[in-house]
């Protein structure tokens, strides 16, 4: 998808335009966005086959209460499941936007029943605009509050839930899931989609929860199958909400008039997380939210390779690099929530400014 994001400023107007060009020449220059077909086959191949069996599991175990492992099971295959689908919006598995649609409506509609149209309109708004108010929906949500004037504007249960959000953070998320399923059906339902688009959706979310609803209530007993259905999306809540938390939560908020320029916004806003190749299994390839934020169609296994370059890069530039490991990355998400909850304003960018930027056209 095609969207106008902020770019890098002029070097008249910053001194430092051709900062972000710089590096997207070396990056380029190291074949770091060449697509990785064979790597994508095998992930895809592998992730179909743990799918199946998964639910070739549920059938097995028919109404005993082992199920509930099969649960916990299903909420990671379908939380990979997710990530495989947010690269296809980024563009990261084919070359071709078809191709790669393709592939997002079959991972997101039909197989986690999630809107690939409205996830991926959604988080182009956000890589266009990472932490700033009024432009980004991850932090215009209506459950946790990132300012204090977004605490203080809010009434009644919203306002408790501002006041213990970072207690509350990790309880609410297992609700994550539900509230994507039923923001999916009403993105469809009520959606700016062009008509044949919105049909193909909606009939791949009703075959997907009609075939999960079925599988489950049909194998099991109904006390069964809504324990099941209660852990297993719960579960799965948790998992994408600690896997997309420690992305930008906790970092700089922007204005709505704050204006930086590219390179800034995205390294300024976003936060890696260090943890080897487990840590980088589990959370997709997120870990390196830096690195995808300047380079948002880079496929999955070249982001590592290129940390290294953006890390020094950075260094050479004075340019803070945020990363930390995965439990400190929480801590710190919790703190900033905790803040906001007194009245604490969260961090500033700790580099100016430009008054004005270039606009460029980024494919993400």
């Amino acid at each position: 998808m095609t969207v106008h994001a902020p770019g890098p400023a002029s070097a008249a107007v910053t001194g430092r335009g051709s900062d972000y060009a710089e590096l997207s020449r070396q990056i380029r220059r190291d074949g770091l966005l060449n697509r990785r077909p064979r790597y994508y086959a095998m992930k895809i191949t592998i992730m179909a086959v743990l799918y199946v069996a998964g639910w070739a599991a549920v059938v097995a175990l028919g109404g005993s209460w082992y199920q509930l492992l099969a649960a916990v099971y299903l909420a990671v295959i379908f939380g990979q499941l997710g990530f495989l689908g947010h690269e296809a919006g980024h563009r990261q598995i084919f070359r071709s936007r078809r191709a790669n649609d393709i592939a997002g409506l079959m991972l997101g509609d039909l197989l986690i029943g999630l809107s690939y149209g409205w996830w991926t309109g959604k988080h182009n708004r956000h890589h266009a605009h990472p932490n700033q108010l009024g432009k980004d929906p991850d932090i215009g949500i209506p459950v946790i509050a990132f300012t204090p004037s977004q605490a203080a504007g809010r009434r009644g249960l919203r306002r408790a839930l501002a006041r213990y959000q970072a207690y509350l953070f990790f309880p609410m998320l297992l609700l994550e899931a539900v509230s994507m399923h039923v923001i999916s059906v009403g993105a469809v339902l009520r959606g700016p989609a062009r008509p044949g688009r919105r049909r193909l959706e909606g009939g791949l979310l009703l075959a997907h929860f009609a075939g999960y609803l079925a599988a489950i209530f049909l194998v099991m007993p109904p006390l069964n199958a809504i324990v099941f259905l209660a852990v297993q999306q719960g579960l799965l809540g948790i998992y994408l909400g600690c896997a997309f938390a420690p992305n930008h939560k906790g970092m700089p908020v922007l204005g709505e008039q704050d204006s930086l320029d590219f390179l800034r916004r995205q390294v300024l806003t976003s936060r890696n997380v260090t943890g080897g190749p487990l840590v980088e299994t589990l959370l997709g390839g997120l870990n390196y939210q830096i690195e995808h934020h300047l380079f948002p169609s880079m496929p999955r296994p070249s982001l590592r390779q290129c940390r290294s370059l953006v890390r020094a890069f950075c260094a050479q530039h004075e340019l803070p690099y945020a990363e930390l490991n995965l439990v400190a990355s929480y801590a710190q998400v919790l703190r900033a929530l905790h803040g906001v909850s007194r009245g604490d304003d969260p961090p500033n960018p700790p580099i100016a400014a430009p008054r004005r930027a270039a606009a460029r056209r980024c494919e993400i």
